[in-house]
């Protein structure tokens, strides 16, 4: 058994490293996508140059799902699936060790986790008879029928709790979090988990939400590797064969969208830290929106770019504020927040602020300049096969593709999208997203 997972171990990192190297026509995948008739939606890529297989399923369980006063629920439930399974069958009961066991046995992996949107479950196999059919069963069962064990729950509990206690010691987290209740206000986007939260949270809460949202109908699955459709369709049908079976799938409750800024605000909290942090922005736009390409090329140029974007030659190189400075959009179903951040010194905390409120003033007022788009779409677009240059990376690049319900051909034709932009598409699109006069900025660090 130790030489069958040190051969599997070797032969993962070995694939994830080399996949599409072997394969000349990045971009030029096709993408298979169909629904079952479970109402299950299925995406697949075939990469047969290497014996392994990613796959990721999505639900509408993420964040945004937590009721207000249990901030953290998602997320806690996804992370308790590998506490253990329950008895069912013939199939004993495990315990978090028994199942942690088992997938180091098959040199494969299967983890749960929750963001603002969704709540994902991944799967990464060798493809060999003798080890993929049983991954796919122990996936199932750990999908299906996670025990939630009272006992470790409560030892997470603790865990957590302790976690952040700890967590608002640090500055970095005082400040997004300050931040982010700023931008969401009361949308599911600015729920945090807090020790009061937590401590509402119990296992019945997560078994309420398991199944009422992790159903068939409502999976989103993505699978890159050496599998055909056939062979990828029996997969998802016994990924999701032990979750339970419903024969209509409501739509659930429509949650409202980020409220745009009324005005402006300033918060200054006071913290002992050699650096203050810093953080500037407000709502910004939804991953549907068809701005995306012209803000995200707009955004390298101000300052997704690293040190080649307007922030970085204003705050650091020109005046030496700060060793980073940066700028980013964080779309989801819903507008998520676009933000300046930065760390600088705490009595050039003022002029840090002031230089990068104009930064981002002008820009959305003037634009870039043609030098700059030109320089922005050689990087982008040279860059782009990176973005898909190992299995993992292909697969989120898919899922986002599903969940988003982007078109089939979005990777073959992102080049061409980007190439497109012009300065003036990237101007008005960012004087329609960005009102700088009414943005959020925190500052953590210094006196009050």
């Amino acid at each position: 058994m130790i030489a069958l997972k040190n051969i599997a171990t070797c032969a993962l990192l070995t694939g994830a490293a080399a996949l599409f190297f072997s394969n000349p026509a990045l971009a030029g995948i096709p993408i298979e996508h169909w629904t079952q008739p479970s109402g299950a939606q299925v995406y697949l890529a075939q990469s047969p140059g290497i014996p392994m297989l990613d796959v990721q399923i999505d639900f509408d369980a993420g964040r945004r799902r937590d009721p207000p006063d249990k901030a953290g629920l998602a997320s806690v439930t996804a992370d308790m699936t590998s506490a253990g399974l329950l008895a069912r069958g013939s199939d004993p009961a495990l315990d978090e060790n028994a199942l942690s066991d088992a997938w180091a046995d098959l040199g494969a992996g299967f983890d749960g986790s929750a963001g603002n949107d969704r709540m994902s479950f991944s799967l990464r196999s060798l493809t060999y008879p003798d080890l993929l059919g049983r991954a796919v069963q122990l996936a199932a069962r750990q999908l299906g029928e996670p025990a939630f064990p009272e006992a470790v729950w409560e030892r997470n509990r603790q865990r957590l709790d302790a976690s952040l206690k700890e967590a608002l010691t640090r500055p970095g987290i005082v400040s997004s979090r300050a931040f982010t209740a700023a931008v969401y206000g009361s949308h599911p986007y600015g729920y945090e988990m807090t020790q009061a939260s937590l401590a509402r949270i119990s296992v019945a809460d997560m078994k309420t939400l398991y199944a009422s949202l992790i159903v068939p109908c409502r999976a989103k699955v993505s699978l890159v590797g050496a599998v055909t459709r056939a062979q990828a369709d029996a997969l998802v049908t016994t990924l999701l064969s032990r979750l339970p079976a419903t024969t209509s799938c409501a739509p659930l409750p429509t949650i409202p969208e980020v409220p745009p800024l009324a005005k402006a605000e300033d918060i200054r909290i006071p913290f002992d830290a050699a650096q203050a942090q810093v953080l500037i922005g407000q709502p910004g736009f939804k991953r549907d929106d068809p701005d995306y390409f012209a803000l995200t090329v707009g955004n390298y140029i101000l300052g997704g770019g690293g040190f080649v974007s307007r922030l970085s030659g204003e705050v650091r190189q020109k005046r030496g504020l700060s060793y980073s400075v940066y700028s980013y959009f964080s779309p989801g179903l819903h507008a998520g927040a676009f933000t300046v951040g930065l760390q600088t010194r705490p009595d050039q905390a003022n002029e840090a602020v002031q230089v990068a409120r104009s930064v981002v003033a002008r820009f959305v007022a003037e634009g870039p300049t043609e030098a700059e788009l030109k320089a922005a779409k050689d990087n982008l677009i040279g860059g782009f096969a990176l973005r898909i240059d190992s299995n993992r990376k292909l697969l989120g690049n898919i899922a986002n593709i599903a969940w988003n319900k982007l078109p089939l051909d979005y990777l073959e034709t992102w080049t061409q999208q980007v190439q497109k932009v012009t300065v003036a598409d990237i101007k008005a699109a960012f004087a329609r997203k960005l009102q700088p006069e009414r943005m959020v900025t925190v500052v953590v660090g210094g006196a009050k």
